[in-house]
């Protein structure tokens, strides 16, 4: 356990590349031994033994939705499961997570840079679909940045568009920033009654749930820039199968933290990585999923841009799900 924690410490205090590689082979070897489903992914592939993070195999995002991914130490150790949004039809991935602490010491400080310390605002939360589906890590991420901003008027607001407005006006008179988690119908919904939110930083999540018609990410911006009269919207790029984020900050581009990286792959070749603004399959290192996998190839398409990166849409034999269905 104590060289477990070290490896913790590591990936959370990432300044450098070399450190970033040096805690991705470490990840990987720990991986490697411990994630069943995971071995059996590289020793099919037969690589096993990477020296780079650029040569560790990247798992397919479904084995979530049809594998327990999870270190063979922690299978009888879990409570806590989160579940992606769906449908009926559709199986839900599972991301079993048996350290809290991990995701907590993973978004807590990636928020706090990118949008404000909650000790420093007042959060609302406008994400009716997840709370009826239950089990989201988004939920949970929201509920324990509301609680960390220790005030009064953050909260949830479900079907209540009359007590939100209420509260974001009263919130206004407080010397705090003010942010709303919207999932993107119910903020078209706002938008379409011109309801002034003027001030308050917007972090729209994605999707529309099969409530409206899907529609680009600008378009999307623009309609609530414009309902809401608000000079820009920020977005959250994360999902069920990750414990880390990224946010825009008002641009189409997203920033993630030290301990997470973008890499694009080619579509016809998913062991070939893209140069910088090269159009691909967006593959994700996220070294905070310790205990499951780290290494994921997910069904978005994207661009790199230096430490940013851009999300244009998903490849169309994917599912559609999650807080990442919009395209640019």
């Amino acid at each position: 356990m104590a060289k477990e924690q070290q490896l913790i410490d590591s990936i959370f205090s990432i300044q450098s590349e070399e450190e970033f590689n040096t805690a991705a082979i470490s990840v990987f070897q720990y991986q490697f031994k411990h994630v069943r489903v995971y071995r059996e992914f590289c020793n099919l592939l037969n690589r096993t033994d990477p020296k780079d993070y650029k040569e560790i195999p990247f798992l397919p995002i479904s084995f979530f939705k049809t594998h327990t991914v999870l270190s063979d130490e922690y299978r009888k150790k879990t409570n806590l499961v989160f579940k992606s949004s769906g449908t009926t039809l559709n199986k839900r991935s599972e991301h079993h997570i048996p350290s809290t602490e991990l995701y907590e010491r993973s978004f807590l400080p990636t928020f706090s840079q990118q949008i404000v310390p909650p000790e420093n605002a007042i959060i609302f939360a406008l994400l009716p679909n997840y709370i009826e589906q239950g089990e989201s890590s988004l939920v949970y991420m929201v509920d324990f940045l509301i609680r960390a901003t220790q005030h009064s008027l953050s909260g949830f607001y479900l079907s209540n568009p009359k007590a939100l407005i209420e509260a974001i006006q009263k919130a206004k008179t407080q010397d705090k920033t003010i942010v709303l988690f919207g999932v993107s119908y119910a903020l078209l919904d706002f938008a379409e009654k011109n309801i002034d939110l003027s001030g308050v930083k917007i972090i729209e999540t994605g999707g529309m749930k099969g409530r409206r018609k899907e529609m680009i990410r600008s378009e999307l911006h623009e309609e609530l820039k414009k309902g809401l009269n608000v000079s820009k919207i920020f977005s959250e790029y994360g999902m069920t199968e990750l414990l880390s984020q990224g946010y825009t900050d008002g641009s189409e581009f997203f920033r993630p933290p030290n301990w997470m990286k973008i890499m694009i792959r080619d579509v016809n070749d998913p062991f070939h990585f893209l140069a910088n603004e090269k159009t691909g399959g967006v593959n994700v290192i996220d070294l905070a999923n310790l205990y499951s996998c780290s290494f994921i190839s997910t069904d978005d398409l994207g661009v790199e841009a230096g430490k940013r990166f851009k999300i244009l849409g998903r490849f169309d034999q994917s599912d559609l799900r999650g807080c990442n269905l919009l395209v640019n």
